[in-house]
């Protein structure tokens, strides 16, 4: 992935080689702290994720198309920034820095949401600002585990890190319900809880977590390439007034990813997948309608599908490293069918038809981590941020024409035959996916 030219890297080297007999010591303290990070953020997050159909659909009385309007933005939100944070982290070699920025604008969200009342227009926006904070992280912070993991573990370092961050998708709705348990209606109470778990988070990224730079021998070659100096200098002296800068980093760069195939197939499987993913929020609303049931129970169809995301990401993960990152792929997907099948059996028993939300689990702990490692293992160190911004882009658009569309369907020709649409459009692209990952070159990250 990248060359060692320091004591610092080498020590990191050696001690990536040594056996480990504990799931926490597969991994870097980066990582981990990396992980600490996103429990605490995701707690805050999904605090208020998991009130929000509830709030729009059951409280403001707002219809279908605009819940899928606002779950579009949370979905999709955040491509927004995704370019360009990943540009500027891969062009400053300032992962941590930019990551750093994302989490906090999320942070400051949170009080936000106690003085913009109950205007949609309001709430959206806070939403796309939100969201656009999630995007500045993501490929920064996917980047810093990358730089801090050995290429043949990197799967298993996101899952470590995904089963972090999965606890928190599913201690963030548990703290919901509670608050609302103890005093129904007091949405201000959880976002000033969920402000100081974001604020907790923020702490633990500035604090402890190492920034990484991808091989400074990157670096120097680029620069020779680009202002023509010696092999001998190091940086040239426009470089020198700020040494840490790639100039190989840019939108023209990063778009320049896609003519390797290997990259580009990733991508179109990828964004082809998430234009037939049905999201979180219209899979519990088809739940609620079979089930029937309370309102004060929702928030709980989130804690436990983050249960099971949290045990398997790990499992998943290290599957994925020693089987095939594309095999896992394809298999997440499959279980997303499984969901979809259930939720459309008619007269199913109420157990099977709950039994969806373990498999909604499961299929995250396959794809969410597997697909970033897959991609990961494609593309240059020191573009990585850049390209996995590029994948997370492509993936977020195709989110939220997912979420707008079946609202549209849904007021068109009903839940179910909405589902029916989403369901053959799973099974068409899971299979073209299928056939188009086996030209993926196979290799130890390969398919």
């Amino acid at each position: 992935m990248y060359q060692v030219e320091n004591s610092e890297s080498t020590v990191r080297s050696q001690e990536a080689g040594r056996p480990r007999s504990r799931w926490w010591r597969l991994v870097s303290t980066n990582v981990l702290f990396l992980g600490l990070t996103s429990l605490f953020t995701d707690i805050s997050s999904e605090m208020v994720a998991t009130v929000l159909p509830l709030y729009i659909i059951f409280t403001l009385h707002l219809s279908p198309l605009q819940y899928g309007f606002i779950d579009g933005l949370y979905q999709g939100a955040a491509v927004l920034a995704l370019l360009v944070s990943g540009i500027a982290a891969d062009r400053w070699q300032r992962y941590k820095a930019v990551a750093a920025v994302g989490y906090g604008l999320s942070a400051i969200c949170r009080l936000g949401l106690l003085l913009i009342g109950t205007s949609l227009g309001a709430i959206a926006a806070l939403v796309m600002v939100d969201r656009t904070g999630k995007g500045i992280r993501t490929s920064p912070r996917d980047t810093l585990i990358a730089l801090s993991t050995p290429p043949n573990q990197l799967a298993t370092a996101l899952g470590v890190h995904r089963a972090f961050d999965t606890a928190g998708s599913m201690l963030g709705p548990l703290v919901a319900f509670l608050l609302l348990s103890l005093a129904p209606g007091t949405f201000d109470a959880i976002f000033v809880v969920s402000f100081c778990f974001a604020l907790i988070g923020v702490g633990i990224l500035a604090l402890f977590v190492e920034p990484r730079r991808a091989d400074p021998a990157t670096a120097a070659h680029l620069c020779q390439a680009k202002h023509q100096v010696g092999k001998g200098a190091l940086r040239c002296a426009s470089c020198r007034l700020a040494p840490h800068v790639l100039p190989g980093a840019s939108l023209r760069a990063a778009i320049g990813l896609l003519r390797r195939p290997r990259f580009a197939m990733v991508v179109a499987s990828g964004t082809a997948l998430g234009l037939a993913t049905l999201s979180d929020g219209f899979i519990y609303l088809n739940l609620q309608r079979q089930l029937d049931l309370t309102v004060g129970f929702f928030p709980l169809l989130y804690v436990v599908t983050s249960f099971i995301y949290m045990l398997l990401a790990v499992p998943a993960g290290r599957l994925a490293d020693l089987f095939g990152r594309g095999r896992m792929f394809l298999a997440g997907n499959a279980l997303l069918m499984i969901v979809y099948l259930l939720l459309l059996v008619p007269n199913i028993p109420s157990a099977a038809l709950f039994s969806s939300v373990l498999f909604l689990g499961a299929y995250y702990a396959a794809t969410d981590g597997v697909l970033v490692a897959l991609a990961s293992a494609m593309l240059p160190a020191r573009l990585r941020a850049s390209g996995l911004a590029l994948l997370s882009t492509a993936t977020g658009i195709a989110r939220l024409c997912a979420s707008v569309l079946f609202g549209i369907l849904w007021m068109w020709v009903g839940a179910q035959g909405a589902l029916v649409c989403f369901s053959l459009g799973l099974l068409a692209t899971t299979l073209v996916t299928a056939l188009s990952l086996r030209l993926v070159e196979p290799g130890s990250n390969g398919v």
